[in-house]
């Protein structure tokens, strides 16, 4: 029996709108409200919806025997909230099932692993939070923002309690090794791996509608077929994609939802395969080694790097200004600065200004809103300017309070110790007098006597 491991990316970002030069010290509202309602009403219709009641069917059908796990970033669901709650109360009736599984990521989808532990933790907190409010479940299963990985991100993981986490099956890193087996990270061995089998997982994200691939039209028995294989090793098939992948990416007219439609009941069929959720996958199978990834990968272009987001002096320069506001954020701790923050972190933003070549490009710049990486990157630029801007007028203002708090305690302390002053001279002087008194006293009593 080889397990088989259904996880989703749920993500959207919150699309900065055209930012001029021109708007900096005037304009402080940086999002396209307009494309970003459009575009999420648009892939709720299109693939959230049809997919979510088609996954219910489907758990209710072969009652509970099919399960899958998800991730989604906290800008997608506040999108969800805004735009389109029914797309949310579809995936709490997922949750109540029983057989659907949400993981832990950062909050912003950010890239905060590679630069800041400190804000990395707090962000899966808050993510972690968001899924418990949300969806009544306590994450135990960590999936970083585009499967980046590294020894030391797994350690971080591991040591925020987290039992397992998933990462791309790179060949790179692999080696000859397969990735369907289980895995445990290199520096704390607690921290089962998941790994993504790229082949398989692409064969439906990417190649599902390519009419020039030899496979090409890719039918459940085929595919089944290959889950099947005898000569495939391993234990388990961890097959992970872009959840729009279904209606969006490859479209209702291809046939991918009927091609999801059959595949549980052809493969539970086979009596070779079972399905379950990331955390199960991990706690059914032993890991067979540790696995050593010194560098960050990612389920990203053939490179399967962090290249995607910065490989370029672009890139680096608006990620790295960025993350040198942190300390003025965590200073001002003021809701609307945080909120910015939030959605500036976003890995998307860096991924528009890329420069490379990405053998999945056409996909991913489906929802690019510009026309070149520089554009992107003059944009970004200029929304971050401002609000630079504006944190350093916050911490000046704050600066002149605590002045100011400073000086009226120093008046306080002062008025209070001159009070003080006053009060031990007027009782030293009365003292005095006291002492004064009491001898002409005792000589009165003498003379009496």
């Amino acid at each position: 029996m080889k397990t088989v491991c259904f996880y989703f990316q749920v993500h959207q970002p919150l699309r900065l709108k055209k930012y001029r030069f021109f708007n900096m010290g005037k304009d402080h509202y940086y999002l396209d409200d307009i494309s970003n309602r459009t575009i999420m009403q648009k892939v709720a219709q299109r693939c959230y919806l049809p997919m979510n009641t088609l996954l219910l069917q489907l758990i209710r059908e072969n009652k509970g025997a099919f399960k899958v796990s998800f991730s989604i970033s906290g800008l997608a669901v506040e999108q969800f909230r805004e735009y389109a709650p029914e797309v949310l109360e579809s995936f709490r009736a997922l949750a109540a099932t029983g057989c659907v599984e949400f993981l832990a990521e950062t909050y912003s989808h950010s890239l905060a692993s590679l630069i800041d532990p400190d804000e990395f933790r707090e962000q899966v907190k808050a993510h972690a939070a968001m899924v418990k409010k949300e969806f009544g479940q306590n994450p135990t299963t960590f999936r970083n923002t585009e499967l980046i990985y590294s020894d030391q991100i797994g350690e971080m993981v591991a040591q925020m309690g987290f039992k397992a986490m998933l990462a791309e099956g790179a060949k790179h890193i692999l080696g000859w090794k397969s990735p369907n087996f289980v895995y445990a990270n290199d520096i704390d061995q607690r921290l089962r791996l998941l790994l993504r089998n790229y082949k398989l997982s692409d064969d439906i994200a990417f190649r599902f509608s390519d009419r020039g691939w030899n496979e090409w039209p890719l039918t459940v028995d085929k595919y089944v077929g290959w889950l099947t294989n005898e000569d495939m090793p391993g234990d388990v098939i961890n097959l992970f994609m872009d959840y729009e992948t279904f209606g969006e990416h490859q479209a209702a007219e291809t046939g991918i939802f009927d091609f999801m439609r059959y595949l549980p009941k052809a493969a539970l069929a086979t009596k070779k395969i079972t399905f379950a959720t990331a955390a199960e996958t991990a706690a059914n199978h032993q890991p067979i080694s540790v696995l050593s990834c010194p560098h960050p990968m990612s389920w990203a272009d053939e490179e399967r790097d962090v290249t995607a987001w910065l490989g370029n002096e672009l890139q680096n320069e608006a990620f790295n200004k960025l993350y040198s506001q942190k300390e003025k954020v965590h200073a001002l701790n003021d809701p609307g600065f945080n909120y910015v923050w939030n959605f500036m972190q976003c890995s998307d933003h860096f991924y528009y200004m890329a420069t490379k070549w990405f053998s999945d490009g056409d996909v991913h710049s489906y929802f690019n809103p510009y026309d070149s990486s520089y554009e992107a990157f003059i944009n970004y630029m200029n929304v971050l300017s401002d609000f630079i801007i504006e944190l350093d007028k916050g911490m000046a203002q704050l600066s002149a309070s605590k002045t100011e708090e400073a000086v009226t305690t120093k008046r306080t302390v002062s008025s209070k110790s001159g009070a003080t002053s006053k009060a031990k001279a007027k009782t030293k002087t009365k003292t005095d007098d006291s002492k004064a008194d009491k001898p002409k006293t005792k000589r009165r009593q003498t003379v009496s006597a």
